[in-house]
């Protein structure tokens, strides 16, 4: 069922907890209530708003966000090795990992605890310790809203790169996501290789699935702060994807430089947190916006914190990497 609000405040609606409304706000469940929604025709501005937890207002939004609010998690085929399911976009993506876990399904664990709904996930092509939401999204069901329209686009064509998917360009502001297609296996694949994930699996008993979710929860909960106490975007920065020859030599300047191998073999990834941390800024404050002091990455609302606020604040963390190490740091966090 169709639910609209008007002139709705938005600070429990997005993670960072800044003050902006919206002038109309409307949380769907199905096509049927999406083609209700624009049965008068496509308003002038318009934004998915899922779980509030990759974006920043800067301003009041004057047009239509849209929320799912759907949770049903179906399973369509188990041939006994892979398992297929249809989840709704207002899934919690920690309840969908929960959720595999619970019946020894393999393939997401890595991606424990990440905020947000499913329906986002292919859109930033979410991602932690060696795993994205593309290793086990198969197919991605969409209301096209020009054609009025439920559509459906294979992984092979979604586009999918570093935090990065044709939903946030060629298809951004044209299609609503309704449901995800995910396949899990049977078979167990560990993935312990990435940051502290291999000592704290082995430190609760070995590689068991429940003992790498709880590990990766773990983690995420030591280094990352609640957006409870404060206001965050998970990682505000992409780490950069530079070309191997820099990285090797920025490598055997600073020894203790994370590196990572990129998906193109000519380029490598840099670790963002450790160039803001190096840069001098880890646990900086300024006014109400800081750089979190257990990750660079997270920038933080200390309370009261304004969107224009946080957006200078980010600007002068990406300026100071730039002075430090001639490297450019994007934002990973959409600002309205």
């Amino acid at each position: 069922m169709l639910k609209e609000f008007h002139q709705i405040n938005l600070c429990d609606r997005n993670s960072f907890h800044v003050e902006q409304r919206a002038s109309r706000l409307a949380e769907f469940e199905n096509e049927e209530d999406l083609r209700q929604l624009f049965s008068d025709g496509i308003p002038p501005k318009w934004y998915v708003l899922s779980g509030g937890n990759n974006i920043l207002f800067s301003k009041d939004y004057e047009g239509l966000l849209i929320t799912p609010v759907s949770r049903r998690i179906t399973q369509l085929d188990d041939n006994g090795t892979q398992v297929r399911l249809r989840v709704d976009a207002g899934v919690e993506w920690d309840d969908l990992v929960e959720w595999a876990v619970e019946r020894q399904l393999w393939g997401i664990e890595n991606l424990s605890l990440i905020p947000g709904k499913a329906g986002a996930a292919p859109v930033q092509n979410i991602g932690a310790y060696g795993s994205e939401a593309k290793d086990a999204i198969r197919s991605v069901t969409m209301y096209d809203v020009e054609s009025d329209t439920l559509l459906t686009l294979d992984a092979a064509h979604c586009e999918f790169g570093y935090r990065e998917s044709i939903f946030k360009h060629r298809l951004k502001g044209r299609v609503i996501i309704t449901s995800i297609e995910v396949e899990l296996s049977r078979t167990p694949s560990p993935r312990l290789d990435y940051g502290d994930v291999r000592q704290e699996v082995e430190a609760r008993g070995g590689v068991t699935l429940r003992n790498i979710r709880e590990a990766v929860c773990a983690i995420r909960r030591h280094k990352l702060p609640d957006t409870a106490v404060l206001g965050n975007a998970g990682s505000f920065f992409k780490n950069p994807i530079v070309d191997k020859t820099l990285g090797e030599q920025l490598k055997a300047q600073y020894p203790d430089m994370p590196l990572y191998p990129a998906h193109d073999d000519s380029k490598c990834k840099l670790a963002a947190g450790w160039l803001i941390d190096r840069s001098g800024l880890k646990g900086f404050r300024r006014g109400n916006v800081g750089v979190h002091e257990r990750q660079a990455l997270v920038l933080v609302n200390h309370g009261g914190a304004t969107g224009t606020e946080v957006i200078a604040f980010a600007r002068m963390v990406q300026e100071k990497v730039m002075e430090t190490f001639g490297i450019a740091i994007d934002t990973e966090v959409n600002i309205l």
